[in-house]
């Protein structure tokens, strides 16, 4: 009964003894292949991470170049707003010496004579040249005399009765006007005509009456 005991004892133990192999086996299986799945994941993760670094660097550079384009607009601006001018003064310049080069001469003028002439046709050339360099830059004279008055671009200074001009008609130019580009820098200072008072007429007709 004893050897049969220890038989079965024996018999129990190899059991448990080829299990805990039959285990080890797994887990060294396992073991095993985690390690192959670690091996494998190993380059996706390095190249993942190349990437995220590349990303990174682009992002800085954008961020640089945008700051960068940021600061030249700026500068442009302020120059835009410095410098605005800067052609229409240039253009300004050559005049300005020719009214200079005039006032000299016209020390030197006496009254009359042929120096007085040049001086003249000098001064013309030069308002010439102004007009040619307000033209090229969109800057017109208003200039209505014979129009119909136009209160969004004249300034009526006084109203004359005219037999010969339609009523609300610019008889006179006081002061030419100017517009930029079609928009009134400033308006023409001008003489408007009015009908002849029926009064005028007959207080007119009565003292010629008289006369005869």
């Amino acid at each position: 009964m004893a050897k049969d005991e220890t038989l079965s004892e024996k018999t129990a133990a190899e059991e448990n003894a080829s299990e805990i192999e039959a285990t080890g086996e797994v887990i060294e299986g396992v073991v095993e292949d985690a390690a192959t799945d670690t091996d494998d994941l190993m380059p996706l993760l390095e190249d993942a991470r190349a990437k995220a670094d590349e990303h990174w660097n682009q992002l800085l550079r954008v961020k640089a170049d945008m700051e960068n384009t940021r600061r030249r607009a700026k500068q442009d601006v302020e120059n835009a707003h410095k410098f605005a001018l800067e052609k229409f003064a240039l253009e300004l310049l050559p005049i300005k010496d020719s009214l200079e080069m005039g006032l000299t001469a016209a020390d030197d003028i006496a009254e009359g004579g042929d120096a007085m002439a040049q001086l003249k046709e000098g001064t013309a050339l030069t308002l010439k040249m102004l007009a040619a360099a307000l033209e090229k830059f969109g800057i017109e004279a208003v200039d209505p005399v014979g129009d119909t008055f136009d209160p969004d671009k004249h300034q009526a200074m006084s109203m004359q009765e005219s037999a010969e001009h339609t009523p609300n008609t610019v008889m006179a130019v006081m002061q030419k006007g100017y517009q930029l580009n079609e928009r009134l820098l400033r308006p023409a200072m001008v003489v408007v005509s009015k009908a002849v008072s029926e009064t005028t007429d007959s207080e007119s007709g009565s003292h010629i009456n008289e006369q005869a």
